[in-house]
C-alpha cells in the first residue's frame, strides 16, 4: 500500500506511515481536502505552523492511463482564508505514485530564515541547504537542479514571490523539457511553500517498478478505449492540440462574454491580435513547438513552447485564461507582450490570474495606462524585487485594490475572476459564486453547456437551469481531481454516456475495486462537503456566496446583468 510521507519542516525530520482507514482509498483532491480537514485548524493562520501544505498524485496517477498526470496540492490559503486545492500537471504526481508515495505533507514551520529543498528518492529522503538558491528565479532553478540531480527528476519550486510570501505566490513545476509553464498557480500555497523555508522539491523515481494493475489486461482494454475517446473529440482531438486553451479567446469574444477593461464589456476589438489563430501562426513562423503535453501519456497536447521574434524561448503552457487577464482585461493587444508577463510570472512565481487582475486594477487606478503592455511588464518586473508596488501586485487582485483605493475589483473570497463575464456565461458564475475554492473557472465549468454545447445546451443569458449545472459540474470536477485526471477529459465524458465508465473501468482495474458510476458522484460530494465545512469552520458564510455589486451593471452586447438572488445560489451548495 502507498504511503504517506510527512516532513517537519522545523525539524528536518520525515516520517513514512500508513493511511488510515477513512482516507486509505482516496487521492488527488479528495484526499487533500480531507487531510487539511482533519488536520489543519481552520481559523490559524495560513503561514502559521498550524498550516500543511500537501501534495497528492490522483488516483489514476502513475497508471499508463492517458492524461492521468495531474497533481492536486492542498492547504489553507493565504488568499482566500480557505480551504485550497490547486491542481498541476507536470513530472511531480507520476514520480511521486512510482514511489509509493499516497500524499507528501509539508509540516510546522522552522524557527530560523534559512532555506532547505527537499529531495525524495527511492530509499531516501534528504534536506539540503538551499540558501544559495534564494533570489533564483523558477527557470534558472529548474536548470540548476537537472544540472545537480539529472534531467529525469522532477521539480517543484517557488519564485521569490514565494519567498516573500505574497498572497497570489504559485508553486512552479517543471514539464517534461524543463519550462516552469505548469504551476500550482491559484491561492497563494506558495507562499505557504515559502513560510516553511522550502524552496524547491526534487523527486527522483529512479529504481522504481511499474505501478502496480491488479488487473493488468482490463485495464489495458479500458485505457485504449479511453485514448480513443479524448483523441476522436472535436475540442480534446482537434481544437486544443492545434490552438491550445488560446482557441477559446475568439469563441469567447464572438459570444460576447469576453472580460474587457476590468469587466466593462464583453467584447474586445483587439482579440484578433491575441488569438490562439495568431498564437499558432507566430509559433509555426518562429519554430516553436504548437502542441505538446504537461506530462508524460499526455494525448491532448495543449502545451506549446512560444517563442518571441528573435526565434528564443519566451514562454510555455500559455493559456486563454492568461492572454486574456494580461490582455483583453487590461487593453493590451501586442501578444508578445503578454507573452513577456506570463514569462515572468512563472519565473517570479504568481498567479496569471490574480496577477493580470491586479495589472488592470492598476491602470483603473492611474498607476500606468490602459493598453500599454511596456509599462505592464515593468510593473510586473517589480514582483522580482522588494519594491513595495512590486508586493502590493503580488498579494494579489483584493489586496491590490485595497492598497490603492480602488472599489471596482472583481474577486470572490478575494480570488480574481477568470476569464468569463458571469452575467453573460451564467453557469460558471454560479460557480465563482459558489466554489470552496474563490472564483474558479475550473471547479465547475459551465462554459460547456453555455457556450461551447458540450453535454448539453443551457442558455447562458438566462438563469434557468444554470445553478444546477454549476452544481452538477462541480461535483463531476472534484471527482476528476481526485483521479488525477486532466480537467478537459470532460469535454468528450460530457458528451458520450460511456466515458465515465471507462474511468470508473480504469480505476477498478489499477486497485481491484468493484465501483460503479454513481460512486464517483458520491465522491465528488463529498469531497465539496469536506471543503464546506472546512470554510465553516473557519467563519465563511453564505454571504461570502456572492459576485461583487459591480456586476449589477448592464454589461454588453447582450446587456445583461447578474440577477440571481441568495437563496437561488444557496442551491449550488446543498448536498
Amino acid at each position: 500500500m502507498s504511503q504517506i510521507l510527512r516532513i517537519n519542516t522545523r525539524e528536518k525530520t520525515y516520517s513514512f506511515e500508513t493511511p488510515a482507514e477513512d482516507i486509505a482509498n482516496l487521492g488527488g483532491r479528495a484526499l487533500t481536502s480531507r487531510m487539511i480537514l482533519n488536520e489543519v485548524p481552520a481559523t490559524s493562520h495560513p503561514l502559521s505552523k498550524y498550516n500543511k501544505l500537501v501534495f497528492a498524485p490522483g488516483l489514476l496517477s502513475g497508471s499508463p492511463a492517458a492524461n492521468s498526470g495531474r497533481l492536486s496540492v492542498g492547504g489553507k490559503s493565504p488568499l482566500t482564508g480557505g480551504i485550497k486545492e490547486s491542481n498541476s500537471g507536470g513530472l511531480v504526481s507520476q514520480k511521486l505514485a512510482r514511489l509509493g508515495i499516497k500524499a507528501l505533507v509539508l509540516e510546522d514551520k522552522p524557527e530560523d530564515d534559512g532555506f532547505s529543498m527537499i529531495v525524495i528518492k527511492k530509499d531516501s529522503v534528504e534536506f539540503l541547504a538551499a540558501d544559495e538558491y534564494a533570489g533564483v528565479c523558477n527557470g534558472d532553478m529548474i536548470t540548476k537542479l537537472w544540472d545537480r540531480f539529472g534531467k529525469r527528476v522532477a521539480t517543484a519550486s517557488i519564485g521569490v514571490a514565494g519567498e516573500q510570501r505574497l498572497t497570489s505566490a504559485s508553486i512552479q513545476f517543471a514539464d517534461p523539457k524543463g519550462h516552469p509553464g505548469r504551476a500550482a498557480g491559484r491561492g497563494g500555497l506558495g507562499a505557504v511553500m515559502g513560510s516553511k523555508k522550502i524552496k524547491a522539491i526534487v523527486v527522483d523515481d529512479k529504481g522504481t517498478d511499474r505501478v502496480p494493475l491488479h488487473d493488468p489486461e482490463a485495464f489495458k482494454a479500458a485505457n485504449k478505449k479511453w485514448v480513443e475517446l479524448l483523441t476522436s473529440h472535436p475540442v480534446s482531438g482537434q481544437g486544443l492540440p492545434i490552438y491550445g486553451t488560446a482557441v477559446l479567446v475568439n469563441v469567447i469574444n464572438e459570444a460576447g462574454a469576453m472580460p474587457t477593461k476590468n469587466f466593462r464589456t464583453g467584447r474586445f476589438e483587439y482579440a484578433q491580435d491575441i488569438s490562439g489563430e495568431t498564437m499558432a501562426a507566430n509559433i509555426e513562423k518562429r519554430g516553436g513547438v504548437a502542441a505538446e503535453g504537461c506530462h508524460p501519456g499526455c494525448v491532448i497536447k495543449c502545451s506549446q513552447i512560444y517563442n518571441d521574434k528573435d526565434n528564443n524561448y519566451l514562454t510555455s503552457g500559455f493559456e486563454y485564461e492568461t492572454i486574456w487577464a494580461f490582455g483583453s482585461h487590461c487593453l493590451i493587444k501586442d501578444l508578445d507582450d503578454i507573452a513577456m508577463m506570463d514569462r515572468l510570472c512563472d519565473d517570479f512565481g504568481v498567479d496569471t490570474i490574480d496577477t493580470g487582475v491586479a495589472i488592470g486594477i492598476a491602470m483603473e487606478a492611474g498607476i500606468i495606462p490602459w493598453g500599454d503592455g511596456k509599462a505592464a511588464i515593468e510593473l510586473l518586473r517589480k514582483v522580482g524585487t522588494g519594491d513595495p508596488m512590486g508586493k502590493i501586485i503580488g498579494n494579489g487582485a483584493a489586496f491590490t485594490g485595497q492598497a490603492l483605493g480602488i472599489d471596482r475589483v472583481p474577486v470572490v473570497k478575494r480570488q480574481a475572476l477568470p476569464a468569463y463575464d458571469p452575467r453573460a456565461v451564467k453557469a460558471v458564475g454560479v460557480t465563482y459564486a459558489t466554489s470552496t475554492m474563490g472564483a474558479d473557472h475550473t471547479a465547475g465549468y459551465g462554459v460547456c453547456q453555455n457556450i461551447l454545447g458540450v453535454g448539453g445546451s443551457i442558455d447562458p443569458l438566462k438563469k434557468d437551469n444554470n445553478v444546477e449545472t454549476s452544481k452538477t459540474l462541480q461535483i463531476a470536477t472534484a471527482a476528476i481531481d481526485a483521479a488525477g485526471l486532466c480537467l478537459f477529459v470532460a469535454f468528450p465524458i460530457l458528451d458520450n454516456p460511456e466515458g465515465l465508465q471507462m474511468v470508473v473501468d480504469m480505476i477498478n482495474a489499477r486497485y481491484g475495486l468493484s465501483l460503479v458510476v454513481d460512486d464517483v458522484a458520491s465522491l465528488g460530494i463529498s469531497i465539496l462537503k469536506d471543503e464546506l465545512e472546512f470554510n465553516r469552520r473557519a467563519g465563511f458564510t453564505p454571504k461570502d456566496d456572492r459576485l461583487p455589486d459591480m456586476f449589477k451593471e448592464e454589461v454588453a452586447p447582450h446587456n445583461t446583468t447578474w440577477d440571481f438572488t441568495d437563496e437561488e445560489l444557496a442551491e449550488a451548495v446543498k448536498f
